[in-house]
């Protein structure tokens, strides 16, 4: 069976994380299916607390292309899997000001479940991102050299 990871690549570039956690998501028959076959994007989602719940937004799971009438909805609003210590933590984490929580990888564990991994994380400013590809630039150019 293949692995299956499906990343938010600009989350790093674009927050700080402060804080990971590893949630399950309540998903139907279609969307597991979907998602097995690499068919999903974090790029827009992100969570948000519905009472003492955690609830992922936006993330797009492409309907099964083999699904009935009964296919899924590719943008609807998936309930996140944590026990209440974690959700105690996140929401205390979450009265900061400037934080917010960000879907940063989806994955399928070695028992075959499908993971969230989520960030407690801050907005990083524009100079923040420019010493962050500084860093990358520096980094490529010393493998680079290492290398030759």
């Amino acid at each position: 069976m293949k692995s299956i990871e499906i990343k938010n690549r600009k989350a790093k570039f674009n927050y700080h994380f402060v804080d990971t956690y590893e949630a399950g998501i309540v998903l139907s028959g279609t969307e597991v299916k979907s998602i097995k076959a690499g068919h999903a994007n974090l790029n827009d989602a992100y969570c948000f607390f519905n009472g003492d719940e955690l609830w992922v937004h936006s993330m797009y799971i492409k309907e099964y292309a083999l699904g009935t009438h009964f296919n899924h909805n590719t943008r609807k609003d998936r309930k996140l899997l944590l026990n209440k210590r974690e959700l105690k933590k996140i929401k205390r984490q979450m009265d900061t000001k400037g934080m917010t929580i960000v879907p940063f990888r989806l994955f399928v564990n070695e028992r075959g479940f499908i993971k969230l991994d989520i960030a407690v994380a801050q907005g990083k400013k524009s100079f923040d991102k420019r010493e962050s590809i500084k860093q990358k630039d520096v980094a490529r150019d010393m493998d680079r050299r290492l290398k030759l």
